[in-house]
């Protein structure tokens, strides 16, 4: 038998699902990928930052040929006692490269290094997969250890670097990758079984199950599941998965064979709109009453954040939401013309956070409701702020105080169309309170169309030209600028159908 060439980030995900090497290999372009461009950045900068955990290192460059990286450390290897990040090894076509390896006179310590805030089960299959590899080489692993982020660090004056020890959670697993063992050899043989049997023409079945979603979305998800019929038990929004799965593996597959399931009363109606073509249903009594709750001046403000696992701002935590722009609708009282207000940090401003928290506030000055969709989210932002900036903590209470969700009537259904398919994101209640309206539509904006890409689009701002910058800065401002138009539709939409 011809043994699989395996990687540690190969062999996790033949963990997850065999046929996914399989279809890696044969089919690639059925993949349908995330764009996981930030994950990977975030590990990148964490496992940089990790690499001066013990002192000075010695680190192995990447080389996609990997036998230089190999050769490299072999020699680096015979220097004990030093620190090799990198350092790559090879056991019967089973490689893998440690994030961080002690060298010891008597013996070896693996270090993997994660950009997660927690030690995932997976982890441990990394890690046990690293022992397996280097303990059969010969080397003697004294200790194998999952390093990741403290997420309840709080940075202070000194740089990170300077405060690892505290930035970084060290976990032993040693115990753990031993008692694997045994798993890892036997899974190494089922994969490379599992890849003679099925060659190109002979594709694996499919089975689905909870693990194509764990740890990892699939990447293969629509292309195993393009047989099923549209819209599927998969797309009852807001089902638990395990539910889905119990009742795809019953054979209720379709709407119309869930349609007289005893399932939660939400998931019915959303199954029961699109197969009866219902239409829309709205309680106007609970609308009126979010209506009668709001109070001129009317704002409708929405926060665009970002957030790194690297703290940058003193004061503040890994991961923590940084909130950066806003954009402000103001409709000051009945019947008066509607202003806009925005603001977007500067690239180059330290103190952006307290900056946009001062504009908000200017712009806010007196107590009308204050209209956000998803008050958790705003709400939370601006709690942060006051924690970071004590004199501010006042009116950001004010300003949590006077919120008003316009997201709520939909998660309730006292809005509900079929067109929102169940979800009550205000990028399926736009478009379906608004049918084939261009000006609504997020498709038609020019660079940013989500919150995510606008959270991409603003940390890339540093190293673009100031021709690139407008452009990028522009795209923020028209994203932004639309979020709370959107909320003054619904307004609008909400006194139409009470009236």
């Amino acid at each position: 038998m011809n043994n699989v060439y395996l990687s540690k980030s190969k062999y996790c995900r033949c963990v997850q699902c065999q046929k996914i090497l399989w279809l890696e290999k044969y089919k690639p372009d059925c993949a349908t990928p995330e764009d996981k461009t930030v994950i990977f950045e975030n590990g990148h900068k964490v496992g940089e930052l990790a690499k001066g955990l013990f002192g000075d290192y010695e680190d192995i460059p990447f080389d996609r040929t990997i036998s230089p990286m190999i050769e490299q450390t072999e020699v680096l290897m015979q220097n004990k006692p030093n620190i090799i990040t990198e350092a790559s090894f090879d056991y019967d076509h089973n490689f893998c490269s440690v994030d961080i390896l002690k060298n010891d006179l008597d013996g070896v310590e693996i270090y993997e290094v994660k950009s997660s805030t927690k030690v995932k089960d997976i982890y441990l299959d990394d890690a046990a997969y690293q022992y397996y590899v280097l303990s059969n080489l010969g080397y003697n692993v004294k200790k194998v250890a999952i390093v990741y982020v403290n997420n309840e660090y709080v940075k202070g004056e000194l740089p990170v670097e300077d405060e690892l020890d505290k930035y970084f959670i060290i976990e032993d697993v040693t115990e753990i990758a031993l008692s694997k063992q045994d798993e890892i050899r036997e899974k190494i043989d089922e994969i490379n079984r599992f890849m003679e049997q099925y060659g190109e023409n002979n594709e694996p079945p499919t089975y689905l199950e909870p693990k194509c979603f764990d740890p990892y979305s699939c990447d293969f998800w629509e292309y195993c599941t393009q047989d099923l019929p549209k819209p599927n038990v998969f797309d009852v929004s807001g089902m638990w998965r395990s539910k889905k799965f119990e009742k795809y593996n019953e054979g209720k597959v379709s709407f119309e064979d869930l349609l007289y399931e005893d399932l939660n009363p939400k998931y019915s109606e959303q199954i029961d709109f699109e197969v009866n073509d219902m239409a829309p249903k709205i309680n106007k009594a609970a609308i009126a009453r979010t209506l009668d709750s709001l109070e001129y001046p009317l704002y409708f403000i929405d926060y665009e954040t970002y957030n790194v696992p690297i703290p940058e701002i003193e004061g503040t935590k890994p991961y923590q939401q940084l909130p950066f722009q806003y954009s402000l609708h103001i409709i000051e009282e009945e019947g008066a013309p509607l202003i806009h207000k925005e603001f977007l940090a500067e690239v180059d401003d330290e103190d952006f956070i307290r900056h946009f928290a001062e504009s908000m506030i200017s712009n806010l000055p007196e107590d009308g409701s204050v209209i956000v969709y998803n008050k958790a989210f705003e709400s939370s932002v601006n709690r942060k702020i006051g924690e970071l900036y004590p004199d501010l903590a006042d009116e950001m209470a004010r300003i949590n105080h006077n919120m008003v969700d316009f997201m709520v009537p939909f998660k309730n259904r006292n809005y509900y169309m079929k067109e929102m398919q169940g979800s009550y994101s205000i990028k399926y209640v736009l478009p379906a309170l608004y049918p084939d309206d261009p000006e609504l539509d997020y498709s038609n904006l020019p660079l940013v169309h989500n919150g995510g890409e606008a959270s991409e689009n603003f940390v890339s701002l540093r190293n673009k030209s100031k021709e690139e910058q407008e452009k990028i800065r522009n795209g923020l401002l028209v994203y932004c600028e639309l979020d709370t138009y959107a909320m003054v539709k619904i307004w609008e939409k909400f006194k139409e159908v009470t009236d």
